[in-house]
């Protein structure tokens, strides 16, 4: 969808919008939502400790932790799974029969959304680039959603980047595991290439430096590039070359292959667990 198209979509939107939970991810979404052209004064924002941003906010038109709370057309809810049963009870004011309520929170389930919270709900599992627009979400709604609330959950949600529709709540652990916890597995790469050159003999700075621009670098042209992953890296080996050797080293018996296996079946444990 061009950005265009997203600016339509928020614009288009009907109804209240309420959020729960302003932190890094709800705010980068409500940031989204106001700069594609949402009316901020149809959103209301329900968060303890908003920040600075949040609360400047306010001056745009949003309502900031009404006094009283009535149901709203859309709620979306941001707040930590792990706090999600404590404060849930108090979202249900904002949710009537009828009401969308979209979650991103991991390993949060569409029944136990449908417990606490009630309304027709969709479950969804952004990541950190949504920040600067660069997200990927995936989404899976509950049977009661209707076409046109899974059309406005889209479209919210894609005020921060691309939506993947699943049909199977299932597949969320394993989502969760690579694209909402990924951004951590890429930085740490960047973290531990700089720390190998150092290792090698560079500066700390320099190292940094070239590690950092590297990992940006290949994965702006991996984002603007039609070739799958497997070609780009085999655009860069020579056979018997430097790079030859090093991935010798990460794609043998024990390198990147079975670590990153090993990592993504634990994030998906970890989901799974949040879940109960």
């Amino acid at each position: 969808m061009t950005s265009l198209a997203k600016t339509d979509a928020l614009q288009n939107l009907a109804g209240t919008i309420a959020l729960a939970g302003a932190g890094k991810m709800g705010g980068a979404m409500l940031t989204g939502w106001l700069a594609g052209g949402l009316d901020a004064t149809r959103v209301t924002v329900i968060e303890p400790d908003p920040s600075d941003e949040i609360r400047a906010f306010a001056a745009k038109g949003i309502q900031l932790n009404p006094k009283t709370a009535t149901a709203a057309d859309t709620l979306v809810v941001a707040v930590k799974p792990q706090t999600f049963h404590e404060a849930g009870p108090a979202l249900k004011p904002f949710v009537g029969p009828s009401t969308l309520v979209v979650s991103i929170m991991a390993g949060t389930t569409i029944a136990a959304l449908e417990e606490v919270c009630g309304g027709r709900v969709v479950r969804a599992m952004p990541n950190t680039p949504a920040s600067i627009g660069r997200g990927i979400t995936v989404a899976v709604s509950a049977k009661s959603v209707s076409a046109a609330q899974r059309a406005t959950a889209d479209a919210l949600l894609r005020a921060t980047g691309s939506v993947e529709w699943v049909d199977d709540e299932s597949l969320m652990d394993a989502v969760t595991a690579v694209s909402g916890s990924g951004p951590a597995y890429v930085f740490l790469l960047a973290e531990e290439l700089a720390r190998a050159g150092v290792e090698a003999g560079l500066p700390a700075e320099l190292a940094t430096r070239l590690a950092r621009e590297t990992v940006a670098g290949s994965g702006e042209l991996l984002h603007r590039s039609k070739l799958g992953s497997a070609t780009l890296r085999q655009n860069v080996t020579s056979p018997g070359g430097t790079t030859a050797a090093a991935l010798e080293v990460l794609m043998g018996k024990d390198g990147m292959q079975q670590l990153m296996i090993r990592a993504i079946a634990a994030a998906t444990k970890r989901s799974k667990d949040l879940a109960k």
